[in-house]
């Protein structure tokens, strides 16, 4: 955009002044572009819990979590790293769940990966899984277009229940008068 030799130079710096301002306008323009390329700021590191980090309470960010000690609660984020010595008990919902340590409770995320040294004991509701050899697990696995959704299916179901519970109610109180 800008050469040394335009800024370095004394003297045709005020001639140079009002052509440049053509340029500038120019590089303006794609300028107010980068910053709608750059509106999404770039995402800070995941937050790291400890190996020594015993936590009693439910976790939600929009970032990303990389665990490595004891969560007793529910966690939800962006991005959810599982490390090898931790431990979490509780409801798991992420984007992306990568589980390396052990887990008690139910998952829920669009992609699910449990490596070699995973320990889950609870059912895992999933878009896309991957198991590694080695991985333990105990528990049910479901596939859902929208696994982040914990109602799932459920009020597709029930709205149309009800609209037969009142037909059913309307006819008591006829019945009655």
């Amino acid at each position: 955009m800008f050469s040394k030799s335009k800024i370095n130079d004394p003297g045709p710096k005020a001639s140079e002044t009002s052509k440049p301002a053509a340029p500038t306008a120019a590089p303006a323009a794609p300028a107010a572009g980068e910053p709608r390329a750059a509106a999404p700021k770039p995402k800070p590191p995941a937050s790291v819990l400890s190996s020594d980090l015993h936590i009693t309470g439910n976790l939600k960010t929009t970032g990303d979590i990389q665990v490595e000690g004891t969560v007793e609660g529910d966690i939800r984020a962006h991005l959810l790293t599982i490390g090898e010595s931790a431990t979490i008990k509780g409801e798991v919902t992420a984007d992306d769940v990568v589980i390396n340590g052990r887990i008690v409770g139910r998952v829920r995320g669009l992609k699910v990966r449990l490596t070699s040294t995973a320990r889950v004991e609870g059912d895992i509701i999933h878009k896309t899984i991957a198991i590694e050899s080695g991985a333990h697990f105990e528990g049910s696995v479901q596939r859902q277009d929208d696994p982040l959704n914990p109602t799932g299916r459920k009020p597709a179901a029930a709205a149309p229940a009800q609209p037969q519970a009142k037909p059913q109610q309307t006819a008591k109180p006829d019945a009655a008068g």
